[in-house]
Formats: structure tokens, C-alpha cells, sequence
């Protein structure tokens, strides 16, 4: 059974929730503040778990306060942990959510951005026949080396979400990405900030020119969208109220990935993604618990929840 490799971070989560973003210099008073795990590799990876869609995530897991914090959420959910680096320290990320559920990272990066192919050492290369990669690893100092190690694998399918950091990272670096046929997945505001097109249609087939992949756009309240090289599909939204946008393109990804394992197309893959994303922003932080994906997987048509039975 083939299986999809999940490289890049599982970070602990600081949220705190604010009335607004502050300007210099003012002050303001948190209305709360938790802790949750995640980063996109991880949040990723949890939906596919959720499906029963093999996988394997490839996250450093370092030491100190937050890398033990995320050692014990990992184990508590029965995640294999394949790279232990305990004298390495794990940074975190300062979710600010205001009240309109709109979040702003601030990231201290730590070892779980890194990536060497040693920490492939302990997973069974043999049956991987997809990866998932997050830009935010594709920027790191280590960015290089993975791309160097999909380069000797141009038979894997490759998913590709650059994340809004997408302009920062390196020119050259990003055209080596695209050059390995990436599945792209994008929210509207990379799309256009990326192709410098006026909609999302003309983004979606600039970046087609390069990659030969299908593109898929995330577009909030208004569902979602994909370009397969031949025809444009559009998603419903999925009514939902905001609690906060954590994740959702992280869970948006993991049940693209997690549809086309169990053989949807891409216009049914979006469609079930929208389920999804939507029970995740209808809750606190990016993690998605059992009851909470069973009330979203129960709310598809039985067209599409029929085809999650059967492996393919």
C-alpha cells in the first residue's frame, strides 16, 4: 500500500486572542490564551490520520520546553516520531487571533523547519508515491535539501502549499519547486501576489505554464477553486461560523490529499475539502479532534462520503 510522505514542521501553537493588531506603541489586554499543536506539516498530516489515508511525517522533533510539549501531543495521538533531536531546541508560533477570527503569525523557528535525508533513515521509503512540502521549510537554510532529495525522485507526486511567505522565498529556489510538477495550493492573496494576474483563473493557468499540475485556490467564504489544465471547477462554501482561520488551508490540503488517495477527482477532492476546512475554522486553533471530523465527514453528500470507504 502506498503511502504519502509528509516533510515540515509540528510547532506548538501559542494562540492568543486580541480585540485587534496593535499599532506601535500602544498597549492592549489579551482576552485569552492556549496552547495547541501544530504547523502545517503536522495539521496536514492529522487529516489524513483522520482518513485512514496512509502517511508518513518527517518532523524534526527537538528539545526544551515546546519540544517536549510537542513530543507529548505527537505520542498522545499515536504519531510515529522518526527523528528525535533532543538537544536541539523546537521553537513555536504566536497565533494572534482577533476577534473577527483573523490569525497573524509570529514565528520563532526552531529545528522542526529543518530537513536532512537522514531523518528518512527510520521511514519506509519503498511505498511512498506522493510528498507534501510547505514553503516554510522550502525558505529554511535546509530548503535545499529537499528539493535535492525529490530531484532524485521525479516519480512522486508532489503537493506543494507555498504559504503566505510565498515572495520571500528565494527566486531561484522557487523555479527549482516548480520545476518538479507540483500539485500547487494556494489561498487567493498568494495566487495574485505570486502570478501578478488580476484574477485567480489567469494566476491558476500562469502557474499551470510552469508546473503542468492542476492549481487549487482556497477562497474563504467563497469556497474554493481548481484549474486541471483543461476545464475550471468551483466548490460551494460550506456555511460554517468563524472561530478562527487556524489551519484551514493546512486541513484544506490534508483532505485534497487524503480525496485523491481514495481515487476523487479534483473537482470532488475540493468539494470534500470544504467540509473539512470549515469544521476547522468553526473551532479554536488548527487541530482537528475525532468528533469534530466525523460531524464534518457525516455533512457530505453520500456521493462522495461512499468513496472514502473503499481504498484505492
Amino acid at each position: 500500500m502506498k503511502q504519502t510522505l509528509v516533510i515540515g514542521s509540528a510547532v506548538v501553537d501559542v494562540i492568543v486572542n486580541i480585540p485587534h493588531l496593535p499599532v506601535t506603541g500602544e498597549d492592549i489586554h489579551i482576552s485569552k490564551q492556549s496552547r495547541s499543536l501544530g504547523g502545517c506539516a503536522f495539521l496536514t498530516s492529522d487529516i489524513l490520520r483522520h482518513f485512514s489515508a496512509p502517511y508518513s511525517l518527517c518532523t524534526a522533533v527537538g528539545g526544551g520546553i515546546y519540544g517536549n510539549f510537542v513530543l507529548d501531543r505527537l505520542t498522545e495521538r499515536g504519531v510515529s516520531i522518526y527523528v528525535r533531536r533532543p538537544e536541539e531546541e523546537n521553537g513555536c508560533c504566536y497565533c494572534m487571533v482577533e476577534a473577527g477570527g483573523e490569525r497573524t503569525f509570529i514565528v520563532d523557528h526552531g529545528i522542526e523547519y529543518t530537513f536532512e535525508e537522514s531523518y528518512l533513515e527510520n521511514i519506509h521509503q519503498e511505498s511512498i508515491d506522493s510528498v507534501y512540502i510547505c514553503g516554510l521549510e522550502i525558505e529554511e537554510h535546509t530548503g535545499m535539501n529537499i528539493i535535492q532529495y525529490l530531484k532524485k525522485h521525479p516519480e512522486y507526486q508532489i503537493y506543494f502549499s507555498p504559504s503566505p511567505r510565498i515572495l520571500k522565498i528565494d527566486g531561484a529556489r522557487m523555479a527549482e519547486v516548480l520545476k518538479l510538477h507540483p500539485i500547487m495550493h494556494l489561498n487567493e492573496k498568494e495566487i495574485m501576489d505570486f502570478t501578478a494576474e488580476p484574477t485567480i483563473e489567469k494566476g491558476a493557468r500562469k502557474l499551470f505554464e510552469k508546473t503542468e499540475r492542476p492549481v487549487i485556490v482556497t477562497l474563504g467564504e467563497k469556497g474554493s477553486y481548481c484549474y486541471d489544465g483543461e476545464k475550471d471547477y468551483y466548490a460551494s462554501p460550506v456555511k460554517t461560523t468563524v472561530v478562527d482561520t487556524i489551519g484551514a488551508g493546512d486541513s484544506h490540503m490534508g483532505a485534497i490529499i487524503s480525496a485523491r488517495r481514495f481515487g476523487l477527482n479534483f473537482k470532488e477532492a475540493i468539494e470534500a475539502a470544504n467540509y473539512i476546512s470549515a469544521a476547522v475554522v468553526a473551532k479554536e486553533g488548527g487541530l482537528l479532534e475525532e468528533a469534530d471530523f466525523r460531524g464534518a465527514f457525516s455533512k457530505m453528500p453520500m456521493r462522495l462520503q461512499e468513496k472514502f470507504f473503499v481504498y484505492k
